[in-house]
């Protein structure tokens, strides 16, 4: 007899929870992957994405200006010691998981390679990762072929390239999700493949520690960027040698022939990148 008011009650319970549950997910945008909770991160005041949602002019705390004319560097900007990313609201850049060319140095080729390639077909969709604005849509044919640069309010500016055909222009508003291009091979390329960058004021970061593209999903809630942790690499010079490196850029030959898996007795060549930090 006393057990029938206690289970009609769960009963009720679970019933109220599963609805709410279910309203919840309906908000969900298609594609997204929500992220479980991770550690606590203390965002600084002036470095909160949430003070500046302005998809206008996004990041304008980082930012200093709205330009259509470059990729790579921000000359006159200073980078912070730090910078904290959110991931709120991502949406993975493409359902491929298979990743053809991971991000770094490559030896062979004698260069960086600044993001990651993950394989895709020819007209495959690809879609924003974050809300923002298109900063430059154009076609580069001994580089990224048609590409888009996104920036979002979150502080980042998402590269995609190779593309066949790109869907938005420059200065659109675009959201997480939207349709921006189709996957292709033009450009620098040898096979069908998105290249995706990851960057802050033109300083790369390796986009697997953002996205994991394997599982499709992200890798944190938050991602600190921390100037003195990355990874520095130096162009070498005509009459450059490897002390000479070493002392420009702070370091020791023994750690450069360590992160470049060469020797002191190796030579060197004019337009060979080493990493030096």
């Amino acid at each position: 007899m006393t057990l029938k008011p206690k289970l009609g009650f769960v009963f009720l319970i679970v019933s109220l929870l599963m609805s709410v549950g279910v309203c919840s997910q309906d908000m969900v945008p298609a594609k997204v992957r929500l992220v479980s909770a991770m550690e606590h991160v203390s965002i600084p005041a002036h470095l909160n994405p949430g003070l500046s949602v302005d998809l206008e002019n996004p990041a304008s705390y980082l930012y200093p200006e709205w330009s259509n004319v470059y990729v790579h560097k921000f000359e006159e900007v200073e980078l912070p010691d730090s910078v904290v990313i959110s991931m709120k609201g991502y949406v993975m850049p493409t359902d491929s998981t298979r990743i053809t060319d991971t991000y770094g140095y490559r030896q062979n080729r004698g260069r960086l390679h600044l993001g990651i390639d993950v394989k895709v077909l020819t007209g495959d969709t690809i879609r924003a990762a974050f809300d923002g604005k298109v900063r430059i849509s154009r076609y580069e044919r001994r580089g990224y072929g048609h590409y888009l640069v996104i920036r979002h309010p979150n502080g980042l500016e998402t590269v995609y390239g190779h593309l066949s055909k790109k869907l938005v222009s420059e200065n659109d508003i675009v959201h997480a999700g939207d349709p921006i291009g189709l996957g292709g091979n033009t450009g620098r390329s040898t096979g069908s493949h998105l290249h995706f960058e990851t960057r802050i004021l033109g300083h790369a970061v390796n986009p697997a520690k953002l996205f994991d593209f394997q599982n499709q999903k992200a890798t944190t809630d938050y991602f600190v960027y921390q100037k003195n942790t990355q990874e520095v690499y130096y162009k070498v010079k005509k009459g450059d040698t490897l002390i000479g490196i070493a002392m420009k850029n702070e370091t020791s030959v023994a750690n450069i022939c360590k992160l470049n898996g060469i020797t002191r007795n190796s030579v060197i060549k004019v337009g060979q990148t080493l990493r030096v930090n």
